[in-house]
C-alpha cells in the first residue's frame, strides 16, 4: 500500500523531541495532522510526570498550529503492560516492558481509537524506518542511527498495523532531529530524552518490582550446587545479569572475575552462576511462543539474524521447526549463550528489513 499523503495522521505527542519533530515533519509533508497526548498509568508512589509531559506536548501543538487531544489509555497500560510485566517476574521470567507498551498502548489502543476517528495513519517518534513494497506490503527496517534504531521493541507489529503507521524519523540521527527541533522552534528542542521504564519514567526496575513482589533472601550455588551467596530473590534477576547478588569472599575466584547468573530455580529460591559464559552444557536450542512473521517469509531451515536484547549482540540462528497457526518455533543458535533468558524477546532480522520475532520459552 502506498502512502497516501492527503490522508490524516494522528500523532502519537509525549511531549518530547523525537515526537514533537515527527509532528512538524509530517504537517510540512502535507498531511493532516492532530497531535495525540496518550495518557497512562502511573503508581502513586513516584512524583508524577504526566502533566508536564502533557504540557509540553500541548505547548509543541499550539506553536505548530495543530489540534490537540488527549487519549486515556490508562487501563490498557495497566493491565496489559504493569500487570503482564509483575506477572511474568514472578513467574521468574524476564519480560519486556516497552515490547508490551508498543503492542497494547501505542500501536494497540492508540492505532485502534485512531483508525475508528478517521485517521488514515498514526505516527510516532521511532528510529524505525517504512519501505512500501510493490506487492502492497509494508516492511520495517531498522533507524538508520545504529545507537537510536528501536525495531527491537516493534517486532510484535503485524502487517496490517504497519499499513497504518508512519516513522517520520526512520532515516535520521538524532543530531539531525535536534538541528530539525531547533530550525522549528519547538519548545522541547533543547528537553532531555526520557529514560527507564515506558510512560513510567527513570526508575531502576528492581526498586519498581519491590513495590509488588516481597523480597525472598535466597542462596547463590554455583553449577556444582555449592552455596557460595546471598540474594534478596530470584524474581529480581535475570539470566546474564552480573549485579546485585553477594559472593562469598572465600569464592571470589582469581583475577576478579565476574560471576555471571546461567539459571534460576523459582521453586528452591535459587540462583546458578558461573564465571564461564561459555560452559558447554548450555543448550543451543530454543523455543519461541507468540512469533510474529510481519511477511509472511519465514519457514524451517531459514537462516537469520537474530537479537534477544535491546542493543544486544546479534545471533545467527537456523529455524528448525515452525508452525504459524500456533505462533511458535523452534530456533538453533549457531554459538550457544549463556545469556538467554526466558520471557525475553528474539527479534528476526535481515540486513536492516525486522522480520518480527517471538518470546523465549
Amino acid at each position: 500500500m502506498s502512502v497516501n499523503k492527503q490522508g490524516k495522521v494522528y500523532v502519537g505527542v509525549s511531549g518530547g523531541v523525537d515526537s514533537s519533530v515527527s509532528l512538524a515533519l509530517l504537517k510540512d509533508q502535507g498531511y493532516e495532522v492532530v497531535g495525540v497526548f496518550i495518557r497512562t498509568w502511573q503508581p502513586d508512589w513516584i512524583t508524577c510526570t504526566w502533566r508536564e509531559e502533557r504540557r509540553d506536548a500541548m505547548r509543541v501543538c499550539a506553536h505548530l498550529n495543530v489540534p490537540f487531544v488527549e487519549l486515556d489509555l490508562e487501563q490498557a497500560y495497566k493491565e496489559g503492560v504493569v500487570d503482564y510485566m509483575i506477572r511474568e517476574y514472578q513467574a521468574g521470567r524476564t519480560p519486556n516492558p516497552d515490547v508490551m507498551c508498543n503492542r497494547e498502548v501505542k500501536f494497540g489502543g492508540f492505532l485502534e481509537w485512531a483508525l475508528a476517528h478517521g485517521a488514515e495513519y498514526v505516527a510516532t517518534g521511532h528510529y524505525v524506518a517504512r519501505r512500501d513494497n510493490e506487492d502492497g506490503s509494508v516492511t520495517m527496517l531498522q533507524g538508520n542511527d545504529p545507537m537510536k534504531d528501536q525495531s527491537y521493541f516493534l517486532w510484535m507489529l503485524k502487517q496490517e498495523d504497519l499499513q497504518h503507521i508512519l516513522f517520520p524519523l526512520g532515516d535520521m540521527s538524532k543530531t539531525e532531529v535536534r538541528k530539525l527541533a531547533q530550525r522549528y522552534r519547538l519548545p522541547t528542542a533543547t528537553k532531555k530524552d526520557s529514560q527507564g521504564i515506558c510512560f513510567i519514567g527513570d526508575i531502576d526496575m528492581k526498586d519498581f518490582l519491590r513495590h509488588y513482589i516481597d523480597e525472598q533472601p535466597g542462596n547463590v550455588v554455583d553449577v556444582a550446587g555449592h552455596v557460595i551467596g546471598t540474594h534478596n530473590g530470584t524474581c529480581f534477576y535475570t539470566i546474564g545479569e552480573r549485579h546485585g547478588f553477594v559472593i562469598d569472599k572465600e569464592h571470589k575466584g582469581t583475577h576478579d572475575r565476574p560471576y555471571y547468573i546461567i539459571d534460576k530455580d523459582i521453586q528452591k529460591n535459587l540462583i546458578v552462576v558461573s564465571q564461564n559464559t561459555t560452559l558447554p552444557h548450555i543448550d543451543t536450542i530454543v523455543r519461541l511462543t507468540d512469533v510474529i512473521d510481519n511477511r509472511s517469509v519465514l519457514k524451517e531451515g531459514m537462516e537469520l539474524d537474530a537479537q534477544i536484547r535491546y542493543r544486544g549482540e546479534i545471533k545467527r540462528v537456523t529455524i528448525q521447526t515452525y508452525n504459524k497457526e500456533k505462533g511458535t518455533a523452534m530456533l538453533s543458535f549457531s554459538v550457544p549463550d549463556v545469556t538467554i533468558a526466558r520471557g525475553q524477546s528474539l527479534v528476526f532480522y535481515k540486513g536492516r528489513e525486522c522480520l518480527g520475532g517471538g518470546i523465549i520459552q
